[in-house]
């Protein structure tokens, strides 16, 4: 007899540890436990913690309440502004209804994961190419709010949402990197000239002060040459007056004589269109002018003086007549008669 009530105490010890084992469960801290009883949902959501549910008739399912992080799939796009895109991004979430996670969606990583695509895809074709490079924060609220509005119902919601890269086609790079050269080109030319500006004032200011003290240009120069010599150079280089130069080439010029016209020949008196006109025409023949002074000067040559007579025949020396500069100077306006090329130079000769 009592070897029988041993036997049934084992056997009721061993049930009770197997219904035990079978019926006990444990829920970690970032876990919620939802129960389901022959199929129908228990109201209570078990905590964290040693829990017991009936073996065989509930079933304890376990959600996750930690913040998920899951990548979105890179999505093609048209922007608005027709540009092909290449966009992925990055998601934030958790769950915050234990019981509607496991009972309004079948997987609601799958779900979020498909709904944050979508959404990523229709952000790309209502922004620009330009939203999309500068002005991500806005671009990332936006989605936020579409992924949200439908995961407030599975018991989800999205922390964040962050728009990682945006790949672009090399034709598009390359048009990029174009117009940002041009704008730095641009921006380049603008500095050098406003700063062309401001030392043309300077210089301006300058020549102002110095125009009123002639020695200050004068010691200017010298510091030049102090600067440029200091270099170890073998060429100097100093500036010269172009008057200087120009007053030299006019006192090596000759002066050319003009003859007075003979008495005997009259001359006609041209009228006041005809002088105007022939002052332009000589005025723009400046090759006539330097054929006139060689025929003159040829005219008023000297004979050769006489020479004693020897056995060698004379030879004739040839000269113009009279008549053919007569008719010459009929021929040429009488405006040049009058006209002398170098003014300047014919005093300075009489002097």
């Amino acid at each position: 007899m009592v070897e029988e009530l041993l036997t049934a105490g084992a056997a009721l010890a061993s049930v009770g540890a197997v219904y035990m084992m079978s019926a006990a469960r444990v829920v970690k801290q970032y876990e919620r436990g939802v129960v389901l009883r022959l199929g129908r949902l228990r109201s209570g959501v078990r905590g964290p913690g040693f829990t017991l549910i009936v073996p065989f008739v509930d079933k304890l399912q376990k959600v996750n309440m930690q913040i998920v992080t899951m990548p979105v799939p890179a999505q093609d796009g048209i922007t608005r502004d027709n540009v092909t895109v290449r966009v992925d991004a990055v998601i934030y979430f958790k769950v915050v209804s234990a019981a509607d996670a496991i009972m309004r969606v079948e997987d609601y990583r799958f779900a979020v994961s498909q709904m944050a695509q979508t959404s990523l895809r229709s952000i790309i074709g209502k922004s620009e190419l330009d939203d999309l490079l500068s002005n991500r924060e806005k671009l990332n609220q936006g989605l936020e709010l579409m992924i949200d509005s439908p995961a407030v119902e599975w018991g989800v919601s999205i922390d964040r949402v962050e728009i990682k890269d945006v790949s672009l086609p090399e034709t598009m790079k390359r048009s990029m990197a174009r117009q940002a050269e041009a704008d730095r080109e641009r921006r380049a030319r603008v500095i050098n000239a406003d700063a062309e500006l401001q030392a043309s004032r300077k210089l301006a200011e300058a020549a102002k002060e110095m125009a009123d003290t002639p020695s200050a240009l004068q010691l200017r120069l010298l510091q030049t040459v102090v600067a440029v010599a200091a270099e170890k150079n073998s060429t100097l280089v100093l500036p010269f007056p172009v008057e200087l130069l120009r007053f030299l080439e006019r006192a090596q010029q000759p002066t050319p004589s003009v003859q007075q016209p003979s008495p005997a020949v009259q001359q006609p008196t041209p009228s006041e269109g005809q002088s105007s006109s022939a002052q332009q025409q000589a005025l723009l023949s400046p090759q006539l002018f330097a054929q006139l002074q060689r025929l003159l000067s040829q005219s008023q040559q000297p004979l050769p003086e006489a020479k004693e007579p020897s056995s060698e025949p004379e030879r004739a020396v040839p000269s113009m007549p009279a008549a053919g500069e007569q008719s010459m100077r009929e021929q040429l306006p009488p405006v040049l008669e009058s006209f002398d090329p170098d003014p300047e130079g014919s005093k300075s000769g009489q002097g």
